[in-house]
């Protein structure tokens, strides 16, 4: 995840995802309304993933009392790229 205040890594966990946005829980505290790319990694089954990198803006931030990562971010996905790992 990289949002708009600069260039940070954070680890995160899909919760939701729809054609229009994401829903994922993060230790991260996220500006609502600020820009943010984030990569989804799709898996299958025969053992190959593919990164969707995605560009959005975070349109909701909730602190999660009762489970760990603390925030549930949602965010849209505005644009998107597939990106194919090397093996």
């Amino acid at each position: 995840m990289r949002t708009s205040s600069g260039h940070v890594s954070h680890a995160a966990l899909t919760r939701n995802m729809s054609s229009s946005g994401v829903l994922f829980t993060s230790e991260a505290e996220v500006q609502i309304g600020g820009a943010i790319e984030y990569v989804v990694t799709i898996g299958s089954d025969a053992g190959v993933h593919v990164d969707l990198r995605c560009i959005g803006k975070v349109v909701r931030l909730q602190k999660s009392a009762q489970e760990a990562p603390a925030y549930l971010v949602a965010a849209t996905l505005d644009r998107y790229q597939f990106v194919r790992r090397q093996p």
